[in-house]
């Protein structure tokens, strides 16, 4: 137990300081080949990168409840690989050596966080609108976002990083140190799996409608709670950052405006953030494309500006450090608890 603690802190730390080295080989990467691989053998290839709209065969008659089954074969396929490979490099790491399983687990579980690495990919959006111009700024953002970024204002480039980095307080920091926490790097990779998938697969279009639907379900299912837990975090947060920061505000339109997104998730930490910074957030949204309908999250109190993006950031931070401190005072008490 002291061992999976210390390898969670240190990985925690690891994600903090060095963030994802892009040139270093990554299990996220590893197992977005695995999914691509099983996308292709199953709905065959796609027409042209990112033209999802059109089916490979659309003379072949649907068949919706086969396209559910093969995407549900996928799903278990990933994650029984990522358990089963995820488990044996922790089991025979410890075997070898206590402090070699340290450090493997360490180093994987700062491989499911993405604290650093959301900072940086953010503010290159803060750093190209502010040093170059809407252009830089739109193709900095199509980076992270994966909505059409070629027909947004400067405030729609703003909205899609702060929104970014509001959904993925959770999907890329609080969540994963969940499971992580819990299970150890073996049950963050799998949590990793399960996300990765989502991102792929979990879209409304004809390729994946049926296929992507078990991999867009279950990433609901295991970021349910996590999301809350992020957002709660989020509101804590913002009534002690100080004047840019609203609390009360945070509170309302969490309350108000959580599920006002087809996901049951992505509304919760978004909603906390667009009320802590008195912003309008969401509202509809290009894809491929094609306009897609949103309710708007959030009042129109002030509007969005550059530094939105920094706000974003340092929220973000101070909701994974409390946590961290919440999750210190819980390891001790189990040390505690199980030495006795």
């Amino acid at each position: 137990m002291i061992e999976h603690f210390i390898a969670f802190f240190i990985g925690v730390l690891i994600d903090r300081i060095v963030g994802d080295p892009h040139k270093m080989p990554h299990p996220v990467r590893l197992m977005g080949r695995v999914i691509a691989l099983l996308d292709k053998a199953f709905m065959g290839e796609k027409k042209s990168p990112g033209d999802e709209e059109v089916r490979i065969a659309p003379d072949t008659k649907r068949n919706a409840g086969a396209e559910f089954v093969k995407g549900l074969i996928l799903w278990v396929t990933v994650i029984t690989l990522t358990f089963t490979v995820s488990f044996a490099i922790w089991f025979f790491t410890h075997l070898c050596s206590s402090w070699l399983g340290i450090a493997v687990e360490a180093i994987l579980t700062a491989y499911c966080l993405a604290a650093k690495s959301l900072k940086v990919e953010s503010m290159k959006v803060y750093d190209a609108l502010d040093k170059e111009g809407l252009l830089s700024g739109r193709k900095a953002v199509s980076m992270i976002v994966g909505r059409d970024t070629d027909v947004l204002d400067e405030s729609g480039v703003i909205k899609a990083a702060v929104e970014t980095v509001a959904e993925n307080t959770s999907d890329g920091v609080i969540a994963p140190m969940i499971y992580c926490f819990l299970g150890g790097s073996v049950f963050g990779l799998v949590y990793k799996a399960v996300n990765t998938m989502d991102s792929m697969l979990g879209y409304h279009n004809d390729r994946y409608e049926y296929f992507g639907k078990a991999a867009a379900k279950m990433d609901d299912v295991f970021n349910y709670i996590p999301a809350r837990v992020s957002a709660l975090l989020m509101i804590g947060a913002s009534f002690i950052m100080g004047k840019e920061y609203s609390g009360k505000d945070a509170v309302r339109i969490f309350k108000r405006d959580r599920y006002n997104h087809k996901s049951p998730n992505s509304a919760q930490t978004e909603s906390v953030l667009s009320g802590a910074l008195r912003v309008r957030l969401a509202g509809d949204a290009s894809y491929f494309g094609k306009v897609v309908k949103k309710p708007f999250i959030g009042d129109d109190i002030r509007p969005v500006e550059k530094r939105d993006i920094k706000r974003a950031c340092r929220l973000m931070y101070t909701a994974e450090t409390l946590f961290v401190i919440a999750l210190m005072v819980l390891a001790l008490a189990c040390c505690i608890a199980y030495y006795r």
